[in-house]
């Protein structure tokens, strides 16, 4: 049975070579004129079984604005060029040139690598000189409590006094340092917004890990509050209540709450301010 197959398969491929050759001049021909080819050209009338699976067709590109720019083809942003001041000795970067007038600079978000360079600064200056003021301006959204307390530490610490001054915002631990200047040379520009709330955090993992830190998060709100309530000489169940939710002051607000003592004055400083909407 298997001898009479294999003997069938070779007489048809046999049959299919003579008849390939007897028709390979006519489809040369035809394929060479424009026309149909009969075995496996362009417009070939047979096809191998390969040639006649279909796919799907893919889906078509959505179309897309060529004004519309792809962000991703964009240029990452170049960085912020610190300004660059030349003195005799050399050039010098202008936060370093301030440094020489006593004018430290908190100008970003609280954390461990802000608070150390801020600390350095601090020790310095009382050092160089710990009869002299120090200025710190202060535009900062907040953030860590710990990078916080260890500046505030360090301003109570130092024998000069720390004056502070907000431009734009001071939020949360930027309000706490805000208020933590020396007593009389608390400022703000007329435009700043200040804010104050309680501390935020979170855990996860077991229940006892929780509750441990549930009464770390606390333990800070309860020293924040203290703090708060010492230097703006308000009862402590007010800041409490205040700072339960985001509680936002105009610079005149701050100087009644006692955050800061003055409002500096400017060349628009004329101007009357809208009240605060009422929803």
């Amino acid at each position: 049975m298997k001898l009479t197959c294999l003997v069938c398969l070779v007489g048809s491929a046999a049959a299919f070579s003579a008849v390939r050759q007897q028709h390979g001049a006519r489809s040369t021909a035809l394929n060479g004129a424009g026309n149909m080819d009969l075995w496996g050209g362009k417009n070939s009338l047979y096809t191998s079984s390969t040639n006649s699976i279909r796919m799907m067709p893919e889906e078509p590109e959505p179309e897309v604005d060529p004004r519309r720019k792809n962000p991703d083809d964009a240029p990452p942003p170049a960085p912020v060029r610190m300004p660059v001041i030349d003195t005799e000795s050399g050039q010098m970067d202008v936060i370093s040139r301030l440094l020489k007038d006593r004018i430290l600079l908190l100008g970003q978000g609280v954390d461990d690598e802000v608070a150390n360079v801020l600390v350095a600064q601090l020790l310095y200056l009382a050092n160089e000189d710990p009869t002299k003021d120090i200025t710190l301006y202060i535009n900062s959204p907040g953030g860590s409590v710990s990078a916080g307390m260890a500046i505030y530490d360090t301003m109570q610490y130092v024998p000069c006094d720390v004056s502070t001054v907000c431009f734009g915002m001071a939020a949360s631990m930027g309000a706490f340092l805000l208020g933590a200047g020396a007593k009389g040379k608390r400022r703000a520009l007329p435009n700043s917004r200040i804010m104050i709330h309680q501390p935020l955090g979170g855990a996860q993992g077991q229940a006892a890990d929780i509750e441990i830190q549930a009464k770390e998060i606390l333990f800070i709100r309860e020293v924040l509050n203290t703090y708060i309530a010492e230097y703006c000489d308000q009862p402590k169940d007010k800041i409490e209540e205040d700072c339960d939710r985001d509680f936002f002051m105009t610079p005149e607000e701050a100087v009644d709450y006692g955050i800061i003592d003055e409002v500096v004055v400017t060349k628009t400083s004329h101007v009357t301010k809208p009240p605060m909407p009422i929803l």
